[in-house]
């Protein structure tokens, strides 16, 4: 069984869509789910609802789910590919779609999609993440890059490990960052209380637990839109950032640090989704690698997609 305490910050959210969070593998159908088959309660009760309004405090436990076959299973989902040769795919993955298997969501991954587009595969790099080199957050689309045999995957580690990768990102902040143009070399690690979330902290482990890790994050702002919300002007800032390091939830943790967190990011900024959108306004934009057998970085793209396009579109309309 998993406990959890509501923090203050989640209060009025969504049931459904908090526990997503809290278990970041699995998809917000499968939680409804749980909540149905009356595997979460709250405060001891069954919810009636899976859309039911959180208070500060309250306690959330779910059940622990049977274990799950662990063999990976092909499954025929839609891949936009990018790149491909006999060593690496490079893949424009969509947002909603969880990277690799893992608790409570041992299916419908992009591992299960690229294994049914290579099946020989499995195996590589580890059981549960064949092929995997890096990883993006369910809720972020963009780039992504999978080693095809164990030499190429050894190969893109190696650059990532180095630091020689580019890695870019769009987003979408809340209000106006200042200045336009920076660093934020703030060491990231976990929560010393909230186990799902990460946070800024000191590098050396303080009495609360835990310690931050070298994290840098640059940006800059390409456009700022003041925008009519509620009777009130309301600012938003939409921003370029390249990592220099690549902790779990870096950019949005930073932005949040700075108290300019991502539109949509309801873990770290705003907990009711602002501008209707459904995930985090982040994307990777751009990655440069190396190609085994080659000298010079290769820069993929992948176009921002239509649900951001349609906010900026929105914002564009009611500029000021």
């Amino acid at each position: 069984m998993r406990h959890f305490i509501v923090p203050a910050s989640a209060a009025g959210q969504r049931l459904d869509r908090w526990l997503t969070e809290q278990f970041q593998d699995s998809s917000r159908s499968a939680v409804k789910r749980w909540i149905a088959d009356g595997l979460v309660q709250v405060n001891g009760e069954r919810p009636a609802k899976a859309g039911l309004a959180l208070v500060a405090a309250a306690q959330v436990e779910v059940v622990q789910l049977p274990p799950q076959d662990t063999t990976l299973q092909p499954q025929e989902i839609p891949l936009d590919i990018i790149y491909e040769d006999n060593d690496l795919l490079v893949i424009d993955k969509q947002a909603g779609l969880v990277v690799h298997p893992g608790p409570g969501h041992a299916a419908d991954t992009l591992v299960n999609a690229v294994l049914h587009h290579c099946p020989e595969l499995e195996g590589i790099g580890g059981e549960r993440r064949p092929g995997i080199v890096h990883r993006l957050d369910k809720g972020t689309s963009g780039v992504i890059v999978v080693a095809k045999h164990d030499a190429a995957m050894h190969f893109l580690q190696g650059q990532f490990a180095a630091r020689t990768v580019r890695k870019e990102y769009v987003a979408l902040l809340e209000g106006r960052i200042e200045p336009p143009r920076g660093r934020i070399d703030a060491p990231v690690g976990r929560h010393p209380t909230e186990r799902q979330r990460m946070t800024v902290l000191p590098t050396a482990s303080g009495a609360a637990g835990g310690s931050g890790r070298a994290a840098v994050t640059d940006y800059e702002s390409l456009r700022v839109y003041d925008t009519r919300m509620g009777g009130q002007t309301v600012r938003f800032s939409l921003v370029r950032a390249a990592l220099h390091t690549g902790r779990t939830h870096q950019i949005r943790v930073h932005f949040a640090w700075r108290r300019n967190p991502v539109v949509g990011d309801t873990m770290y900024g705003f907990t009711r989704a602002r501008l209707a959108l459904e995930r985090p306004f982040l994307h990777a934009i751009r990655l440069g690698i190396h190609l085994p057998g080659t000298e010079e970085q290769r820069l993929f793209e992948a176009p921002l997609p239509a649900d951001l396009r349609r906010v900026l579109d929105r914002l564009g309309e009611y500029e000021e």
